[in-house]
């Protein structure tokens, strides 16, 4: 993926007023602003549990080193960071984590367009020689915005344009994720923006090394109904995202999903990959992402 997808702009920050930060009954960390990169108080892990292997996307904690982000991923207990380049793989391996979600191309150029499908392609095919290599699981893949394009359309050509690459991504062991994003209020035109649909790309290809990366967040925002249609969608799912709703900040008790009924009902499914957190924090804080591990750890 481009920066513009990998990094801090992959999507716009919300910016909101101040939060209370809670430690889950944990040592109380230290707040980390934009001048002030200090590592947070010690707490070691918060995964008591560890029946749901959960990451976290970079893109929210832009204003952290890679060094320091990954340090505290790996002492309270994360197995992974989502949505990386290589440059910042070697830091990964450095504190014995994976990259549960490696960049391709960008969101709303996609593979819904023939005309788009030799540079996606292109961009895909490396990051699936790259992740294999590396011994990581996932590469993300978008449909792209729908211009005016029909969606019976797009998802002929999006089949057609992972027709040509699942091949290798079964080869190589890498699991293909196309990203549902809701276009209601975030990306606007986007044409994988139902469950539905995806999934019946995912069955029209036909492999297993493409699957679904089923953002909850976006999907609430979306259509609703989300531990329903995680049960009846398993099959086609091989990654998640959190976030809260409204707003896409912490996943806690100020919002309108209750995470912890919905980590279980994954758990239901059998599922075995990565659930990662993608909410962007209030205040440029740590704690709360050691408070959102403690509360899917079910």
């Amino acid at each position: 993926m481009p920066k513009q997808s990998g990094n801090i702009n992959r999507r716009s920050f919300i910016k909101a007023g101040s939060a209370v930060s809670v430690a889950m009954g944990l040592m109380s960390g230290s707040v980390i602003g934009a001048d002030n990169k200090s590592n947070p108080s010690r707490r070691g892990s918060v995964v008591k549990n560890a029946r749901i292997q959960q990451s976290v996307s970079q893109w929210c904690y832009g204003w952290l080193g890679m060094e320091e982000l990954a340090a505290f991923c790996a002492e309270i207990g994360l197995g992974a960071i989502d949505l990386l380049d290589t440059e910042h793989w070697p830091v990964l391996k450095k504190h014995g984590l994976v990259c549960s979600m490696s960049n391709s191309h960008g969101i709303a150029k996609g593979l819904n367009r023939i005309e788009n499908h030799s540079e996606c392609l292109a961009k895909i095919r490396k990051s699936i020689e790259e992740t294999s290599e590396a011994g990581f699981p996932n590469v993300i893949c978008f449909s792209g915005n729908r211009e005016g394009l029909d969606d019976d359309e797009g998802l002929k050509n999006c089949k057609t344009a992972l027709k040509q690459i699942v091949g290798l991504a079964e080869k190589k062991n890498v699991t293909i994720c196309m990203e549902l994003l809701n276009s209601k209020r975030n990306h606007k035109d986007y044409m994988c923006d139902r469950t539905a649909w995806g999934v019946e790309l995912v069955k029209q290809v036909g492999s297993d090394n493409l699957k679904l990366l089923y953002d909850i967040y976006h999907m609430q925002v979306q259509e609703g109904d989300v531990i329903a249609t995680i049960k009846e969608s398993a099959d086609y799912i091989g990654h998640y995202h959190t976030g809260g709703v409204p707003g896409r900040h912490e996943i806690d008790d100020s919002q309108e999903l209750y995470y912890p009924a919905i980590m279980k009902a994954i758990l239901d499914t059998g599922f075995t990959g990565f659930v990662a957190h993608e909410f962007v924090p209030k205040e440029h804080t740590l704690d709360t992402l050691a408070e959102a591990v403690g509360i899917c750890d079910v």
